[in-house]
């Protein structure tokens, strides 16, 4: 092919031949995808629920648990399918947009995680300006400032990536899209893109064995999300005790909405014996009464 406009899709890196391998890929990245959802998803849900977490740490790891469920987002869910369904295309269109997202979001992470050392750096060492240091504009504006970078990044990278000819194929020897694979399939001499490429993702140029390559592509793409609940969450006091805290408040309006629905076919028992048998009781009562009644005869005329 001689340019990238003749390509209309991508074959991905397929983990296994055998479908017994594939459906093993499947339910382990099924594991890890589901750990990674549950984790950062209860991180985010405790500190937007919770009013004493909103402090800046626990601010800066929302936008963390974020990044990560939208990075792990970007990349598994296609791997997946893939292993599931037996099929390596990816569109041309879908790769492009995996390879943005992806490097966005990875630079994001990587400022934000720049900026979290900074917020411990100051809660350490200068205690007493961390109010004045972390205020709540201060940590918007850092926030704002490392997903800015990270898109302006992205938007770079990709622009670069896919601006060039690509006519050594399509094939791409990584389970999705990036930006090194996409190099070594293009026409020009891009060894010094690669250079800064391999860098960006923390995958150094040398790595030529192809299992090697896809371990360390799992353990900077797949891995992260899934752990970092566990390195920056599940051992902090104050988050575990939101957490028992949200879950006894949701418990207990659980417990009130089960009394309840209980609770509403009993009342409405009691309503309906309080109400019909005093009329069942009388009923007997006014027939009797009208039964012994003396009827009325109509009066007959003069002429009969």
């Amino acid at each position: 092919m001689s340019s990238a406009s003749s390509i209309t899709e991508f074959l991905l890196l397929a983990f296994a031949d055998t479908r017994e391998l594939q459906l093993l890929h499947f339910w382990l990245f099924l594991g890890i995808y589901l750990a990674a959802l549950l984790g950062n998803g209860l991180i985010i849900t405790t500190v937007a629920c919770d009013h004493h977490l909103h402090t800046p740490m626990y601010f800066f790891l929302l936008n963390l648990s974020l990044l990560d469920l939208a990075s792990i987002s970007t990349t598994v869910p296609k791997a997946m399918a893939n292993s599931l369904w037996d099929t390596r295309a990816i569109s041309y269109l879908a790769c492009a947009a995996q390879v943005f997202l992806f490097v966005f979001l990875m630079s994001a992470e990587f400022s934000l995680l720049t900026i979290m050392s900074y917020d411990r750096y100051v809660d350490i060492c200068k205690p007493l300006h961390y109010g004045t240091l972390l205020d709540s504009k201060a940590c918007v504006h850092m926030a704002a400032a490392a997903w800015g970078s990270g898109f302006l990044y992205a938007v770079l990278h990709t622009a670069n990536t896919f601006s060039i000819p690509l006519c050594q194929g399509n094939a791409l020897d990584q389970f999705f899209c990036e930006i090194p694979q996409i190099l070594k399939v293009s026409c020009s001499d891009a060894y010094l893109r690669e250079v800064t490429a391999m860098v960006a993702y923390l995958n150094a140029p040398f790595i030529s064995s192809l299992s090697l390559n896809v371990v360390v592509a799992v353990l900077y793409s797949v891995v992260p999300p899934a752990v970092n609940p566990l390195i920056y969450s599940f051992r902090d006091k104050e988050l575990k005790d939101a957490w028992q805290s949200l879950h006894a408040e949701v418990e207990g309006k659980r417990v009130l909405a089960q009394q309840h629905c209980q609770g509403a076919p009993a009342l409405a028992l009691s309503a309906a014996v309080l109400f019909y048998i005093p009329h069942s009781l009388s009923e007997p009562l006014c027939g009797a009464s009208l039964k012994n009644k003396p009827r009325e005869v109509p009066s007959r005329g003069k002429h009969d």
